[in-house]
């Protein structure tokens, strides 16, 4: 994996865990990353949780069992910089293992905006500077991360069968349907 250059290099995670809030529907999703005394908040889609879920799971799934229940030989400390602060809306997010380390990289990108309202990064920066950290993440807690947000992601809205999108609990008008047939959640 090629890496791009991340403004906050977090090194060794301490804590890494998928988060959500509100009702089905109206949720919103967040990763929360703690290294050293560092405290970043990256919040996301559905769909960039789901996607960084499933490819957790499919290169754990794909490291043999040895490699699953050895450690992660982590070459980075965590952050040392003093206390930080970090919270935005992913826009970009890459992952990579490292199979020499057997950790995980992971990288996000502030999502670009052309207003600068919706900075959401410490205080002290320039507004055009976009936020992004780089984390290393071991095997066990990238496992244990990758299921935590299949889960939360399942235990929302139920999704059609014809055509993929969330059944609100007043129901769907189908587009595949054509609109002639209304389909009820549960």
């Amino acid at each position: 994996m090629e890496s791009k250059k991340v403004k906050y290099p977090l090194g060794a995670v301490t804590t890494i865990e998928a988060l959500t809030f509100g009702e089905p529907g109206r949720r919103t999703f967040r990763l929360d990353i703690h290294s050293g005394p560092a405290y970043c908040s990256i919040w996301l889609e559905k769909e960039q949780l789901v996607q960084l879920a499933v490819y957790l799971r499919d290169l754990i799934d794909r490291l043999s069992q040895e490699d699953r229940d050895k450690g992660s030989d982590l070459k980075e400390e965590s952050w040392s910089d003093g206390e930080l602060t970090v919270d935005f809306k992913a826009g970009q997010m890459l992952l990579g293992l490292n199979q020499d380390s057997n950790a995980f990289y992971l990288q996000a990108y502030e999502r670009e905006t052309d207003d600068p309202e919706e900075s959401d990064g410490p205080l002290n920066e320039e507004p055009d500077e976009a936020n992004s950290v780089g984390c290393w993440i071991t095997t066990s807690q990238a496992a244990v991360l990758g299921e935590e947000a299949l889960r939360i992601c399942a235990a929302g809205r139920p999704t059609c069968f014809l055509c993929g999108q969330p059944i609100n609990p007043e129901g769907h008008a189908c587009p595949r349907a054509t609109g002639h047939t209304i389909l009820e959640a549960g």
